[in-house]
């Protein structure tokens, strides 16, 4: 167990959990380093932490601290850089007409019942296709920190769930699941382009988007959003197209 001394870190030490397998690189081990402990993790002490590569699970704060490799990078959003794509438009073109309303952190049956359709149709076999209410209620609506639910509907339907924190600096997103039953739908898309609306409406530099693993399928439409910073070797900078490009390492 080590303990920071820099001064937000203070009140904190962080540990390294045991070897785990990766749920994204195969047949690989993970790692993460975890700040404990997670009751003196507000708002503000977690948006330090964002900035030095944390992101959260419920009330549990870590970081990847894998021994030999260092797929996983944190990205976040330059939003006053930031222009949608030509796709990207269109897509939040076509889902303008979602209705939105932000709430506090709840349980809702309905918001259950979508996020295990999503979890069977994108998530197949990873685990959490078999998440139980208490286990989905741990993940996403366990908070020590400023948090809001967004509900997206159209026509009264549910499409989509997104939970974000609001920090200092930016908007983290923590996650999204929507209606995966729509074919010709971009719900992840809008509602990225509509996390970087707010982020200008409050005046918020950043969109923190979690991590980003080159080598992995399910994170490529991170690197469709431009101009993205990853924090490499504990500095942020912006990710090039060689950074990017299949074969390349960041």
């Amino acid at each position: 167990m080590t303990a920071l001394n820099d001064a937000p870190f203070a009140l904190l030490h962080f540990y390294a959990t045991s070897p785990y397998p990766c749920s994204y690189l195969g047949e690989r081990q993970a790692r993460s380093q975890v700040a404990s402990p997670s009751h003196v993790i507000d708002t503000q002490l977690y948006g330090e932490l964002v900035k030095s590569g944390f992101r959260r699970s419920g009330i549990f704060t870590y970081r990847p601290w894998c021994d030999a490799c260092r797929a996983c990078v944190p990205v976040r959003l330059d939003v006053a850089r930031f222009r949608a794509t030509r796709s990207q438009r269109r897509a939040q073109m076509r889902h303008a007409g979602l209705e939105v309303r932000q709430l506090p952190l709840f349980f809702e049956e309905e918001h259950y019942q979508l996020y295990q359709r999503y979890q069977a149709a994108r998530h197949s076999g990873g685990g959490m296709d078999q998440d139980s209410r208490e286990q989905y209620a741990h993940f996403l609506l366990q908070s020590h920190v400023d948090t809001v639910l967004v509900e997206f509907r159209e026509e009264g339907a549910l499409r989509m769930v997104s939970v974000i924190d609001v920090l200092p600096d930016g908007l983290s997103s923590v996650y999204t699941f929507y209606d995966p039953d729509v074919p010709t739908a971009s719900y992840g898309t809008a509602s990225i382009l509509w996390q970087v609306e707010q982020c200008r409406a409050y005046g918020l530099p950043w969109l923190y988007l979690g991590y980003w693993i080159k080598e992995s399928p399910k994170m490529s439409y991170k690197s469709r959003f431009h101009p993205l910073q990853g924090r490499i070797r504990g500095m942020w900078r912006d990710l090039t197209p060689a950074d990017t490009d299949a074969g390349q390492s960041p």
